[in-house]
């Protein structure tokens, strides 16, 4: 395969292959090197002019359009370089232009891998400091959690977080929009509740198949522990009724994915320390591994191996980690999944979201729910525009909504009885752009009513 470049135009196919990805070099110091970050920034923006298959994406790709077009030379170099950084500020490494757009990814020659440039470029400035003290508390979620799940702390910022005077507060101290969805804290968290009622299921022997071991350690992730509990438990309910035996990790940190979009991968080096031998006890206990957010997955499938490829704890973490419905639908492949629902849910608007798409499943969400009987699957395959900690920031509010726009408008035109995302945080973001107050359904919870599970 041949091809040329003259200017900032490319002509050339992309590869018929496979994507693949490299390890995140970040040990080496050339990693953290100005100059060759520039460099590299310059040789990829160049190709992402030529091309411009992303736009549509999310809004790092026309800023950087933007910033070309509006140059005196309309090319890269008229870019001036300290201008590098409002690509980079707009991107949440959501993976989509590697997974789903670019035709230059590895195997390709030309090697472009750019949520992995953008979060090199972001790991520089933190390392030089420059990151917002708002957004090293926004992504503290760990900490967050503890402090909002104590009794009286949740009702005051639960209080605090849904009124206009604390929002617009909150507004400014903070810089999170007094319009953006915040999730509500519980001091009666998802592993408290576990605890409480582990004994009351009643024993279950696991039942193997070929790809699954047919018990389950589920990591509950912040968001569910702290933020949406019940989701965690309705998980945990629908596994039993497949006759899964569930445990949850002794202890838990969160898994890294907040300070990856930051650039802090100090620390998320030390939340792998906490992490990965707890998780790697439990694989060697014959369990599989499970969280209900999608980017927690991802963060143990893909992103800590490719930070520590050398890492054997990591590697066999990674291959025993499962979506939920990845691995529910891979026991209905086996003949072990419970089918016998007791009602039917309609027609559901589902947003595939962002982190699950990127793990090249396959849409099992889809497969799964379309088992329950009188059950149509509308699929909606767009960012929602929350990505993390994005859309809560007041500079990114319209953007975000911007993005998300295009979703609620199918919910909206598509004559659903739910709508709802593997992502809670999407679902939120879906909700709080609907012009018709509507609530997003809980996924877990809807297929535990479907069951008919008490």
């Amino acid at each position: 395969m041949s091809g040329k470049a003259t200017g900032s135009t490319y002509q050339r196919e992309g590869s018929l292959d496979a994507p693949t990805r490299h390890p995140i070099d970040w040990k080496n110091p050339d990693f953290f090197d100005e100059d060759l970050l520039n460099g590299e920034l310059e040789r990829v923006y160049d190709i992402c002019h030529g091309c411009r298959r992303c736009v549509s994406l999310c809004n790092a790709f026309p800023v950087l359009f933007d910033l070309i077009d509006d140059s005196e030379t309309m090319e890269v170099d008229g870019v001036d370089k300290a201008d590098y950084g409002k690509v980079v500020d707009q991107c949440y490494l959501c993976d989509l232009c590697y997974m789903t757009k670019c035709p230059y990814v590895p195997p390709h020659e030309w090697n472009l891998d750019f949520p992995h440039l953008m979060l090199r470029a972001k790991a520089i400035e933190f390392k030089k400091g420059n990151t917002r003290f708002r957004d090293k508390v926004l992504t503290a979620t760990d900490r967050v959690g503890s402090l909002a799940g104590i009794p009286v702390v949740s009702q005051v910022v639960n209080a605090v977080n849904q009124s206009s005077a604390g929002r617009a507060a909150l507004e400014g101290v903070l810089g999170v929009h007094r319009e953006a969805p915040v999730p509500k804290y519980h001091s009666s968290t998802a592993r408290k509740q576990h605890r409480s009622r582990a004994g009351s299921a009643g024993p279950a022997e696991a039942v193997a198949t070929e790809q699954t071991r047919g018990k389950v350690a589920v990591f509950t992730t912040c968001y569910g522990n702290y933020n949406l509990p019940q989701e965690v438990l309705d998980l945990i309910a629908v596994l039993r009724h497949n006759h899964i035996p569930v445990t949850l990790p002794k202890s838990e940190k969160c898994c890294g994915m907040p300070k990856l979009e930051l650039g802090d991968l100090e620390s998320v080096e030390k939340l792998k320390a906490h992490n990965i031998p707890v998780l790697r006890a439990l694989v060697d206990e014959g369990y599989d591994l499970m969280a209900m957010v999608p980017s927690c997955v991802l963060m143990f499938k893909q992103e800590l191996p490719l930070l520590f490829p050398d890492d054997a704890d990591v590697q066999a973490v990674a291959a025993a980690f499962f979506d939920p419905f990845e691995y529910l639908m891979l026991r209905h492949r086996a003949g072990q999944l419970n089918t016998d629902f007791k009602r039917s849910l309609g027609k559901i608007g589902w947003h595939v979201a962002c982190h699950q798409r990127v793990q090249n499943i396959g849409p099992k969400t889809k497969e799964f729910l379309e088992l329950i009987p009188a059950t149509e699957v509308m699929p909606i395959e767009r960012c929602s525009g929350h990505d993390g900690t994005y859309a809560v920031k007041v500079e990114n509010f319209e953007f975000a909504k911007k993005i998300a726009r295009p979703v609620v408008k199918r919910v909206a035109d598509g004559g659903v009885d739910y709508f709802l995302s593997d992502c809670p945080m999407a679902s939120d973001q879906i909700e709080n752009g609907m012009s018709e107050p509507r609530s997003a359904a809980r996924l877990f919870s809807l297929v535990r009513s479907a069951y008919g599970i008490a």
